[in-house]
């Protein structure tokens, strides 16, 4: 990575090719026929000692990357706080309905939430790159495609909702669970597609910096959920079904809320032009973003997952301190996931704008940032490990089990977390099949078939587990932060502007404007050049340079109506007919 500290040559965006009051054409080379005195100076933001790993202006940074992680962690808080109350509220119910809405929510967001939330990742590179070229309207248009595309991907996740009773079953669930279970997840079906409309809204103004609207609507999701809990199972005695139904009206009251506030508001102005056909052009665009962004989450996503239901097939005991261990990550990885999604944001916005030396001091910062934040919370749960069970129950089995696995869990925590944060600088520059690609080998290839191993072979219980997730974490971890070392940040911008459907003039075509015609030297006023300050004579006469503007090129070869028609209308086929095949399965397979 190159050092914050180096002294470089410095000039803003849109100042090359401008000329200075003097004459002084700013970012060009040496003027010729001047008589000038040079003196080295630094450029904004650099620091004139050694080469530090840490940016001269970290402090400032740090504030910018913080004030937006702070907001965007409480956001990911909410969301999750809505599950914690269904469990909390039916966990009164008894032992049977608080295990089948625990493994609803389970399915619910691992089989649909999760890909939802990925497939919008796709948002974090072209919705922030594209506000950061300042092509507001084409902001909109890519709402729109997101719209369409996820969508039609509700249609695969219901195919596998209607069957959930099925698969419980084949994999050995309690039958009277399973039932309960596939009652939770019907009932939550119509709530899946405004679920991710909600998650594609908060991406639309999360990319432009704006905060606060989805922390306000995170809050009244979450009351209306308690109080529709509280009516429906207390007061209508609906049970499962009435947990049920108080989320999905959750999902539908955060969603409107939020909806009718950026309309109120007026926030989409700026961006949103009318629906328009473009909005089907171009998924090939998204999708190539989508897919893995939607794999980089779900990957380790679905690894949790997995890992919980190998250890429950050891004993309860191991499967209770798995559920404690579980818990206490979730809380843990909120403030990295916030830092993670800031960073993807200015990072976005940074490549986007074609400020390569912001984007690299952000992914600089954020990194810090994180380390700093895996320290203080690896301090506070070793300090707690002996007494963190107790939060959650009262058996001294599993408060000691916990105590033993917390200090693995704890290098993990730091491994994942910058992993996190990483992957967010990926998915700011547009890197996310590299991301996928890693959590594919780091979690499947290697640490999740060690750790099966070290869970049944080497037999040393929960333990091994972590010590497998270990793994996972530090390949993609190390190789993310070595790939963004020696990224091609330059490069990186100029994809950006290009799926922001900007360009900009390139140096060698302001080397084609005229040069000044020899006059005789004139007296002029300093000028900073290539990071060093002009003093004494400069050119005044010639013709001026013109200032370099962003051009609005189109980002992609547009297709016909008629490949439009075909392309469009068979992935609406496809996502039908795998719906339709869902529906075949469920009837010909669920029991009578």
């Amino acid at each position: 990575m190159k050092c914050q500290g180096e002294k470089r040559g410095h000039s803003l965006p849109g100042q090359r090719g401008s000329m200075k009051p003097g004459g002084v054409p700013a970012g060009e080379g040496p003027l010729r026929d001047a008589t000038s005195v040079v003196v080295p100076v630094s450029a904004p933001g650099t620091s004139r000692k050694g080469c530090p790993w840490i940016p001269s202006n970290f402090w400032e940074e740090a504030k910018r990357l913080l004030a937006l992680a702070g907001p965007l962690t409480l956001i990911q808080l909410l969301v999750f706080m809505i599950h914690i109350v269904s469990s909390i509220f039916c966990g009164h119910l008894g032992k049977v309905e608080l295990a089948a809405v625990t493994l609803a929510i389970a399915v619910i967001n691992v089989l649909g939430i999760s890909v939802g939330y990925g497939l919008t990742a796709a948002c974090d590179t072209l919705i922030s790159q594209t506000y950061g070229g300042k092509n507001m309207k084409r902001v909109g248009t890519i709402l729109q495609r997101g719209i369409l595309i996820v969508l039609l991907c509700c249609f695969p996740c219901w195919a596998v909702f209607i069957n959930t009773e099925q698969i419980l079953l084949l994999v050995r669930q309690d039958p009277e669970v399973s039932r309960l279970t596939q009652v939770y997840v019907m009932v939550f079906v119509p709530a899946l597609p405004v679920a991710f409309l909600y998650q594609l809204e908060t991406r639309y103004l999360q990319n432009q910096r704006i905060i606060w609207p989805e922390v306000l609507s995170g809050i009244v999701g979450n009351i209306i959920n308690a109080i529709a809990n509280y009516i429906f199972l207390y007061m209508m005695d609906l049970g499962v079904t009435g947990s049920a139904l108080a989320n999905t009206i959750a999902q539908y009251a955060q969603a409107i809320f939020l909806f009718l506030y950026i309309v109120g508001k007026k926030l989409h102005v700026e961006t949103w032009g009318g629906w328009s056909s473009e909005c089907l052009q171009e998924w090939d665009t998204f999708t190539s973003l989508a897919v893995p962004s939607m794999l980089m989450l779900c990957i380790e996503w679905w690894t949790y997952e997995i890992g919980s239901f190998l250890v429950g097939l050891l004993s309860v005991l191991e499967l209770s301190a798995q559920s404690i261990v579980y818990e206490v990550s979730t809380v843990a990885y909120m403030v990295p996931f916030g830092l993670s999604t800031a960073v993807s944001v200015q990072v976005g916005n940074a490549l986007g704008a074609g400020n390569i030396e912001e984007a690299k001091r952000s992914s600089v910062v954020s990194l810090l940032c994180t380390g700093v934040f895996c320290v203080v919370m690896g301090v506070v749960l070793a300090a707690s490990k002996d007494v963190l069970g107790y939060i959650f129950t009262s058996d001294t089995e599993i408060i000691e089990l916990v105590a033993w696995v917390m200090p693995v869990y704890i290098a993990f925590h730091l491994f994942e977390a910058a992993c996190c944060t990483a992957g967010g600088v990926l998915r700011g520059s547009g890197r996310q099949k590299f991301g996928a690609i890693l959590n594919a080998i780091g979690y499947y290839v290697v640490g999740l078939p060690v750790a099966i191993l070290l869970l049944f072979v080497a037999r040393i219980g929960i333990i091994g587990l972590w010590l497998g997730m270990l793994i996972c974490a530090f390949i993609p971890c190390s190789c993310s932060i070595a790939y963004i070392a020696r990224m091609d940040w330059r490069k990186a911008s100029e994809e950006a502007q290009q799926r922001a459907g900007v360009s900009q003039q390139t140096a060698e075509d302001l080397n084609t404007a005229p040069i000044p015609s020899k006059q005789a030297p004139l007296p002029g006023e300093a000028g900073a050049q290539n990071g060093v300050v002009l003093l004494g004579f400069t050119k005044l006469e010639g013709p001026r340079l013109q200032e370099a503007a962003p051009a609005r090129t189109p980002a992609a070869e547009a297709l016909s109506v008629k490949q439009l028609v075909l392309r469009r209308g068979l992935a609406v086929a496809a996502a039908i007919a795998v719906l339709m095949l869902g529906v075949a399965v469920r009837v010909t397979t669920a029991p009578h």
